[in-house]
């Protein structure tokens, strides 16, 4: 267990931009905090963290990731309590799951104390632009990529680590209208799929165009070989109540293992709703709401933590869901996962971690 902080070189700026903050009209992703956390990896280890001002990073047109796809980023957030406590949730999560990602992309793992000493000593330092507001948090960013100039396909001997800040509100300003998939994939087995690699998300981008310009704003996932079974929606796992029980796709090395995701499951496993994790076939979802026991569906994620799902077409029908209002599971975990981040409920599993 960690017991003391490494030594972080910290340059603040003279510069904020926190006067120009407007929480009423704030746009996800595009306004940053004022600092952010860097260290490179070279000669074979990882050299002295440094925060410095948030600004633009020279690169090399040869860099490794802009050529050959080693690049991966985690999402997380801060909230703030209404004593003005600074909070993250999950970040050891994080830390794991984005060195899993390294792993399979063939990058160096990131230390635990650079990981968690940059990422509090970073979001201390911006702790202002965390909004207290309810339904607002810090977005935290961090990234890695090859950072070494290369034009040879193998694994890069430099990287770059960095963790950036954006204040950010709700991510959907309505409950979605989602079309299942049988044409584009996202992932396969074997591949992936389960990482955050930048790869997979810029592979996603034509067949969700393609799916805004019907109207919808997203899309399900099936399967890569018969297109017969769900597994993610859009860039969040998503998630059913059928007939009372909470069925989401089992994980595979397709499917990202996502931190809200297992939060979602131990809640309701915690109030003895049953839970099933398995595979779930297109049909078993049209089925189910021909026979009226399709009684919810939504996805779970960092950025929108539950975002309802209004419809789901599939092949040409739309099976409309029941109202918002009247869903009892989804609504229940959204308030409860609600309260744990801001300090409002009890944290029984240890998930909320203070900044400071």
């Amino acid at each position: 267990m960690q017991t003391e902080s490494i030594s972080i070189h910290t340059t603040v700026t003279t510069a904020s931009q926190l006067a120009d903050l407007d929480l009423e009209n704030l746009q996800f992703g595009k306004v940053f905090a004022d600092h952010m956390l860097e260290v490179d990896f070279k000669d074979g280890a990882w050299q002295q963290p440094r925060i410095l001002p948030y600004g633009p990073i020279e690169l090399s047109p040869a860099t490794a990731a802009l050529h050959y796809g080693q690049a991966m980023f985690e999402g997380m957030k801060a909230y703030k309590t209404p004593e003005g406590k600074v909070v993250l949730f999950r970040p050891q999560d994080n830390w794991a799951r984005m060195n899993k990602s390294a792993v399979r992309l063939c990058m160096p793992e990131i230390p635990e104390d650079i990981f968690m000493d940059g990422l509090k000593q970073l979001v201390a330092l911006d702790a202002d632009w965390v909004p207290q507001r309810p339904g607002y948090s810090l977005y935290i960013r961090p990234f890695m990529f090859g950072s070494e100039g290369l034009l040879g396909v193998r694994p890069a001997t430099e990287y770059k680590f960095i963790i950036f800040c954006s204040p950010a509100s709700g991510y959907y300003a309505e409950p979605v209208r989602v079309k299942i998939e049988e044409h584009y994939t996202r992932a396969v087995e074997g591949g992936f799929g389960f990482a955050k690699a930048a790869g997979n998300y810029g592979g996603s981008l034509l067949p969700a165009k393609l799916a805004h310009e019907e109207g919808y704003h997203q899309i399900i996932w099936t399967d890569g070989r018969e297109h017969n079974y769900i597994e993610e929606s859009g860039t969040m796992n998503v998630m059913f109540v059928i007939d009372g029980t909470l069925v989401t796709p089992a994980l595979s090395t397709s499917i990202l293992a996502g931190i809200t995701r297992d939060s979602v499951l131990q809640l309701a496993r915690d109030w003895g709703v049953p839970v099933e994790e398995r595979r779930i076939k297109v049909q078993e979802i049209a089925d189910a709401y021909k026979a009226g026991k399709l009684q919810d569906a939504f996805g779970t994620g960092t950025a929108a933590t539950i975002a309802h799902i209004k419809s789901i077409t599939f092949r040409g029908e739309e099976m409309m869901l029941p109202p918002v209002a009247d869903r009892t599971l989804s609504n229940k975990i959204a308030t409860e996962l609600d309260n744990i981040r801001y300090g409002l409920s009890p944290d029984p599993h240890g998930w909320v971690v203070p900044v400071v």
